[in-house]
């Protein structure tokens, strides 16, 4: 059994990247993430319950949702298994919480005055209301989304479908589809790649390999060490552990069956063809033997014509006294043809 949690379970997750002792983990991943971009220095953990205010709308539990220091909002998920409409359901989350800064029972409303010929200005102008933080989505799976390209890393925005330029920067989807990440860690050279490397490959481990000696990687071994786990972390994580083997054998179940399917439609299709082929060739094979017969019986008529026609003149020439030689001369016929006539 590994010594360390799995992070694709959804407490594992929680467990490395949850509590208060991991935020400094948190900051250092989401700083690789957006690097070049953002630098978070501190950040907060929200109610990860997004309770809907109308009881027929639909409720969230985020994995993750924290503030930074300077106003961004962070939505970090954690997805082991696929699901269909699952880049519909991160759009939902990333929207849910843009909606919810204008939504929020905390924002001021201007009161109407009882004659709206008085109506005076609005203390905040109406733009200004919908000035927004940046939101980040940041989707974690444990699988390949077909909508997605085939790659680890896809950085979405809204910007114009011609020339690329970004229209608005205060939407940011990631999504890393870890199946795609194939680096050994001996070509991960960057923080970055070793975060991602160490995530995926850490529950297999014992120990933390001798490479990662960056600070950060104790610290991770540390929060994610399974001896550690409190006791109701641990049931928990038990649990989790439990289902998430007994997902993976059904999916492994699941892909050979769907492989085998595919071999046994790729067989069928192949004897179709095989079967096709060989009746489209007797048939071509027919058809080439009527041609080449009525060919080579024209050929062998022409021929008899011409040798009866030649045989007919001889005997014409002969009947004149014609010599011989001249008559093979001009007729091309035997000696032994002549004399018979």
């Amino acid at each position: 059994m590994s010594k360390y949690v799995n992070p694709f379970t959804d407490i594992g997750f929680k467990i490395i990247f949850g509590q208060p002792a991991s935020k400094n983990l948190l900051i250092t991943l989401l700083n690789e993430l957006l690097a070049g971009e953002h630098h978070i220095t501190e950040l907060t953990f929200l109610d990860k319950e997004d309770h809907a205010d109308n009881v027929s709308d639909k409720g969230i539990i985020y994995d993750l949702y924290c503030r930074t220091a300077s106003g961004e909002y962070i939505i970090v998920e954690m997805q082991n298994r696929w699901h269909s409409n699952f880049l519909d359901r991160t759009l939902y989350y990333v929207c849910r919480a843009v909606s919810r800064q204008i939504e929020s029972p905390s924002s001021k409303e201007v009161p109407v005055p009882e004659d709206p010929m008085t109506a005076r200005e609005p203390l905040v102008s109406y733009g200004k209301q919908y000035r927004l933080p940046t939101i980040y989505g940041i989707f974690l799976t444990n699988f390949k989304e077909e909508n997605l390209e085939a790659k680890f890393r896809t950085d979405t925005v809204l910007s114009d479908r011609d020339t690329g330029k970004i229209v608005n920067p205060h939407l940011r989807q990631i999504y890393l589809q870890f199946p795609y990440f194939t680096k050994d860690l001996s070509d991960c050279h960057t923080l970055y790649d070793k975060l991602i490397y160490a995530l995926k490959n850490m529950s297999n481990w014992n120990r933390m390999p001798d490479a990662l000696k960056e600070q950060v990687f104790e610290h991770l071994a540390r929060l994610a060490a399974v001896a550690d786990l409190s006791e109701e972390n641990r049931i928990a994580y038990d649990k989790a552990l439990d289902r998430y083997r007994v997902n993976q054998i059904v999916e492994e179940d699941e892909r050979r069956k769907n492989e085998e399917m595919r071999r046994k439609a790729a067989e069928e299709g192949l004897k179709e063809g095989m079967k096709a082929g060989l009746e489209k060739g007797v048939k071509k094979g027919r058809l080439e033997g009527i041609k080449e017969g009525m060919k080579e019986g024209l050929e062998k008529g022409l021929e008899k014509g011409e040798q009866k026609k030649q045989i007919e003149i001889a005997r014409k020439m002969r009947e004149d006294g014609i010599s011989i030689d001249i008559i093979i001369k001009y007729t091309g016929l035997q000696s032994s043809d002549i004399e018979n006539l």
